[in-house]
C-alpha cells in the first residue's frame, strides 16, 4: 500500500488523522490513523485497522452526500489510509445531531439510554480541547463571530438534511442511526463568495450506530465502554454498506494488501466539478452567504 504523503509537508497532527500538504493548490491529503482516543484524549489505545475502515466509510458516506446537494470537502481516495480533500478554513464548531437519547445527553438530563427523542435534536460545541469542547447556543457562536447568522442557517439546513438522508441510508442496512458529529468549513469560490462544506469525517469514529435488531453497539462507544471487538464493530458497518470484501482485514487488524490492491478508489465527481480557491488566496474581511 503506497504512502504517498510520506515527502510531504505535514500541516497537522490530530487524535485521529494527520493533514499533509496537498499535490496542487487548495487541496490537502487526510491520514487515517490507527490510534483510538476518548474522554479528551485521556483513554488512548492503537487498533490496527481502524484507520482504513474510517478512510473508506468516510470517503463513501461523503460522495453519497454529494448526490443530495451537500458539498463537502472530498475529492478522491488516494489509497486504503489517505484522501484528497479542498483546504477549507474550519469552523470552530462541532455539530451534534441526536436522533436517540445516548452520552453526554444522557448524562446531563437524566435520560435513560435508547430513548428516542421526539425530534432530532442538532447541538453546537465549541472546538477546544483545552476547554473540554464546552456546549455552546447559536447566540454564543453568533457573538464571539466563530459564524454569521448566514452560516449558521447554511449549517442547522445542512445538518437536518444530512440526518435525513443518513438515516435513511443506515436504517436500509439495518443499523441505528443514534447521533453523529459534524464539522463545517469555509472556502471562497471564483467570484469572492463563501462556501460552507462539510468537513472532516463521517464514521463510526464520529456517529453512534446501532445495530436495528439487537441495538449491538458497531462505533467507538465499544472503545469508550470497554465492550471489546472494536475493529470488528467498524467491519461489520462497512461489510453492510458494500464496501470491503470477505479477507480484506484478518486477525489483529492486519491488511491483506492484494485484497485491497483490488479495490477501487472512491471518486466525488460532483465536488471536483465546483470551481473554488484555497482559503489562503481570497481572505474576506466580513464572510457573506455563498
Amino acid at each position: 500500500m503506497k504512502n504517498l504523503t510520506s515527502k510531504r509537508k505535514k500541516l497537522y497532527e490530530g487524535k485521529a488523522k494527520i493533514v499533509y500538504e496537498g499535490p496542487e493548490p487548495g487541496t490537502v491529503i487526510q491520514y487515517f490513523k490507527d490510534d483510538a482516543t476518548a474522554f479528551n484524549a485521556q483513554k488512548k489505545a492503537v487498533l490496527s485497522g481502524k484507520g482504513v475502515l474510517n478512510n473508506r466509510i468516510s470517503s463513501h458516506l461523503m460522495a453519497r452526500l454529494e448526490t443530495i446537494g451537500i458539498p463537502t470537502h472530498f475529492l478522491r481516495s488516494m489509497n486504503m489510509r489517505e484522501q484528497l480533500v479542498r483546504e477549507v478554513d474550519i469552523v470552530p464548531l462541532e455539530v451534534v445531531v441526536r436522533n436517540i437519547a445516548a452520552g453526554s445527553l444522557c448524562k446531563r438530563l437524566g435520560l435513560t439510554e435508547g430513548t428516542i427523542l421526539p425530534k432530532p435534536l442538532v447541538e453546537f460545541y465549541y472546538k477546544n480541547d483545552e476547554l473540554g469542547d464546552p456546549m455552546v447556543s447559536e447566540d454564543h457562536i453568533i457573538t464571539f463571530g466563530w459564524a454569521d447568522p448566514y452560516e449558521m442557517e447554511e449549517i442547522i439546513g445542512m445538518a437536518w438534511r444530512i440526518n435525513d438522508y443518513l438515516n435513511g441510508l443506515f436504517s436500509a442496512i439495518g443499523l441505528k442511526l443514534v447521533d453523529f458529529k459534524m464539522e463545517f468549513g469555509r472556502i471562497w469560490g471564483e467570484y469572492g463568495d463563501v462556501y460552507i462544506l462539510l468537513s472532516d469525517e463521517i464514521s463510526p469514529d464520529t456517529c453512534r450506530l446501532w445495530d436495528a435488531k439487537t441495538d449491538k453497539k458497531l462505533d467507538k462507544d465499544r472503545f469508550r465502554q470497554d465492550l471489546g471487538d472494536v475493529v470488528e464493530g467498524y467491519q461489520e458497518v462497512a461489510k453492510r454498506l458494500g464496501l470491503i470484501p470477505e479477507g480484506l482485514i484478518g486477525e489483529g487488524g492486519n491488511i491483506n494488501e492484494d485484497v485491497a490492491a483490488q479495490l477501487e478508489e472512491i471518486e466525488n465527481d460532483l465536488a471536483k466539478e465546483r470551481q473554488l480557491k484555497s482559503v489562503k488566496k481570497t481572505p474576506l474581511s466580513k464572510p457573506r452567504k455563498g
